[in-house]
């Protein structure tokens, strides 16, 4: 039967060439004809082209050379973004899931994209369900709150389907698949929620810059036309000069390489976690992790190795037959977890006395196993204080002095009764026989990263199933401050209790899978950004809640799934490199964005002033390009991909506007006081446009000082070479930026406006800051 043997050979072809594959409709990633699209189709880029039209329709084809920025950008942008596709794509492959597959009569591995409509496969706890199937046999639970948000495991056995997208919390059965790829559940949901325009949240900081591109693409269509009207029409200026200051204007208030910027970093970013095996899976995480301040971490596997070792079971009670117990419930089982992995080492190695009858998995919910042993009765293994409640107290010396040494216990005792999934037992009809110590030794690293994270003001909590005693242990040998103060999330009787321990304590006990998500919710609700890590089944629901899941690949499969980050190599070791790898590329960012933002600023502020008074547009499109060059260009794309761990402080856009605001208020003041002089004096145009364009420049080098500081060897390199470019390029190249040797009293203008630069710099910089900081204080007494 196919059941017991599989799908031949030949089967598996047929349904291949039938598209009965599980292949997924779409790439985790982009194609590569969709990045070169998406780089080359923007509305920029079609904004650039009318404009390179225009300026061709009245022959200025020199100004045109902006087309050159612009075709170095798209190359750039397309050339980065191929490269971080194919880091990602190899390093998803790595990570590619793989199913125990029945073919041909024998038990092998295949990826889950390689299997086809009616392969048996089998599934244990913490296995993703990779297509809708049916049960052939064996008893599990699985978890469906990814797909319908109702959380309680839901029991399935021989007849009963699962659902793609769903998971096993505990059990095994082999299973037939029914539905695959773009037919099975999860994916037609997926279809859905794309159909209906369903896209990942982005963070604040691409929000952000989405809203000031939609803004300014927005504005430059009227602005531009009410520009070439005043200046044709209304100055009588001739259509050649009149197009080339409008083109110039709306040159000068477009951003064209920070939303490239922005794109090339965090696709660096991506590259640079690839290399330090972090396969990311949303790109958008990347940003939230420079924001994270709060670090919310299980204990196995994070602060401690996921080995566990079991020791020597402790008698409760006089049980001759307690090796025999401890055999017959480990020997020739499947472990679906570490601790079964532990248990089945140390107990299971021997020939079972009694055979096994009904079986209730582990699940993290109620937090016992059991077992019927034919002829003997029913063992249960559970977490102590669960399972004995107030008679915990019979056996707390023990259980105490193994706590203090950090251990996790499991109790070991016979029931008087019968059990179905879910049900709590009695504790009076339990006999107890013996604690079961197991140990996890701490990551040899752990109390370094836990002291990184401490000194970057990142607070750390620890949230585990296991007894708060021992986890509060454990957390105080691995260096976290505050272990001390901790809580037995059992004992929490509502969410407002629940809250106010999120606040206050740093170590939590007890702690079901809904109650992590919920402390996850509590602590967002307090206004932090929370980065969630596990690799077990239990932290499923919290990694898909948190603004940052973090999985360890060596974990359950689940939770690699709803992860945005994976740990290739499971070292928690790496995340002070991932975390400030979000840093520097939000930092660089934002420092880079603030130099594209000057020219922005004041290009809006002179084309609302050329509209309003008798004053023509003072640039041409090629004298912009070399300022943005050599101001914003050149050393923006540098700062973007330097190191920057600092904490990242405040909102993306406010910070932006705040940083320059001072560099395009003095260039409009400056470039405004030109404009009038030549007004005043009768200077001739391109007198004026040199002026201005040198002044630009000279605004450019004093803000790219700033921005520059604290000032490295590198840095001055960067500084230095600019401010050679700039001038050099002015000097070298002034024919063809049809830029003009000044007399002698265009000479004067030039060196009163240049000297007064670094004072009105300086004083504009000032007034802003007083004025943030008394709109700051009548907020606060408004406040109060």
């Amino acid at each position: 039967m196919e059941s017991q043997q599989g799908l031949t050979a030949q089967e598996v072809e047929r349904r291949r060439q039938a598209g009965q594959s599980n292949r997924a409709p779409q790439s985790a990633t982009k194609t590569v004809g969709q990045i070169v699209r998406d780089n080359i189709c923007t509305y920029f880029n079609l904004v650039f082209m009318v404009l390179a039209v225009m300026l061709a329709l009245v022959g200025s084809w020199l100004n045109m050379g902006f087309l050159g920025i612009v075709f170095c950008n798209t190359i750039i942008g397309i050339f980065q973004q191929l490269r971080a596709k194919k880091t990602v794509d190899e390093l998803t492959l790595v990570s590619a899931r793989r199913v125990r597959c029945l073919r041909g009569g024998t038990w092998g591995e295949q990826l889950s994209e390689e299997l086809v409509k009616d392969d048996v496969v089998e599934f244990g706890a913490g296995d993703q369900i990779v297509a809708d199937a049916v049960v052939l046999s064996g008893t599990a639970q699985a978890n469906e709150s990814l797909l319908t948000g109702e959380a309680n495991p839901i029991t399935k056995t021989a007849g009963d389907a699962l659902r793609s997208g769903s998971y096993l919390m505990a059990g095994r059965c082999v299973a037939r698949l029914t539905r695959v790829g773009a037919d099975s559940y999860a994916n037609r949901l997926t279809a859905a929620a794309q159909a209906d325009g369903h896209k990942v949240a982005k963070g604040e900081m691409m929000r952000s810059l989405d809203k000031l591109i939609r803004v300014i693409g927005i504005a430059l269509i009227p602005v531009g036309a009410a520009l070439l009207y005043k200046q044709h029409w209304v100055l009588e200026l001739s259509m050649r000069s009149s197009v080339e200051s409008t083109v110039a204007a709306l040159i000068g208030m477009i951003p064209e390489g920070l939303y490239l910027l922005t794109s090339v970093a965090l696709a660096v970013g991506m590259m640079r976690l690839a290399g330090r095996r972090v396969l990311t899976q949303d790109m958008n995480c990347i940003e939230t992790l420079a924001r994270v301040d709060v670090l919310c971490v299980d204990k196995t596997g994070t602060i401690t190795e996921p080995t566990m070792q079991a020791g020597e079971p402790i008698p409760l009670a006089d049980c001759p037959d307690l090796n025999d117990v401890l055999c017959s419930c480990y020997a020739g089982d499947i472990p679906d977890n570490d601790t079964g992995r532990a248990l089945q080492k140390a107990y299971g190695q021997g020939k079972p006395r009694w055979a096994v009858g009904q079986t209730i998995p582990f699940n993290t919910a109620y937090k016992y196993s059991a077992k019927t042993l034919q002829g003997w009765g029913m063992c249960v293994v559970g977490a102590p204080d669960v399972l004995a409640g107030a008679r915990s107290a019979e056996f707390a010396p023990q259980l105490t002095a193994l706590l203090d040494t950090g251990c996790r216990v499991l109790l070991l005792a016979r029931y008087d009764g019968t059990l179905a999934p879910g049900d709590k037992p009695d504790a009076e009809r339990l006999q107890f026989l013996a604690l079961l110590p197991l140990q996890n030794p701490i990551r040899a690293n752990a109390p370094k990263t836990f002291a990184y994270f401490a000194k970057q003001g990142v607070q750390v909590k620890v949230i585990s199933g296991d007894d708060p005693r021992a986890v509060s242990r454990v957390a105080a040998q691995a260096g976290i401050a505050g272990a001390e103060n901790w809580v037995d999330a059992s004992r929490l009787q509502n969410d407002r209790e629940l809250a106010s321990a999120a606040a206050q304590a740093t170590v939590f006990g007890r702690v079901t899978p809904e109650q992590k998500r919920k402390l996850v919710h509590a602590l967002q609700a307090q206004s932090h950004t929370v980065a969630m890590t596990g690799d077990g089944v239990n932290d499923v629901l919290a990694l898909k809640d948190a603004d940052c899941g973090i999985a360890m690949a060596s974990g359950a499969q689940a939770a690699a799934q709803v992860a945005q980050l994976v740990l290739l190599d499971s070292d928690f070791g790496a995340l002070p490199a991932v975390v400030g790898e979000g840093r520097r590329v939000i930092n660089n960012i934002q420092r880079s964005a603030s130099l594209f933002l000057v020219k922005n600023i004041f290009s809006l502020l002179l084309s609302m002033v050329a509209l309003c008074l008798p004053l023509a547009y003072p640039f041409k499109p090629l004298q912009l390009s070399l300022v943005s060059s050599v101001t914003i260009g050149i050393p923006s794309f540098i700062l973007a991909l330097e190191p920057n761990r600092e904490l990242v402080r405040g909102r993306f856009l406010r910070n932006v506007l705040r940083a320059a605001l001072p560099g395009g208020l003095t260039d409009f003041l400056l470039v405004f006081c030109a404009m009038g002089f030549g007004f005043a004096f009768d200077l001739p145009a391109d007198t004026v446009e040199t002026i201005c364009t040198l002044v630009v420049l000279t605004v450019g080098i004093c803000v790219l000082w700033g921005v520059c500081r604290p000032f490295t060897p590198w840095h001055w390199v960067l500084w230095g070479s600019c401010a050679v470019l700039g001038y050099g390029g002015a000097v070298l190249v002034a024919p063809w930026l049809d830029l003009v040797w000044l007399d002698l009293g265009g000479s004067l203008v030039l060196l009163v406006l240049l000297a007064l630069v670094p004072p009105t710099l300086y004083a504009v910089t000032l007034a802003m800051d007083r004025l943030r900081s008394t709109a700051a204080e009548l907020v606060q007494k408004m406040r109060q």
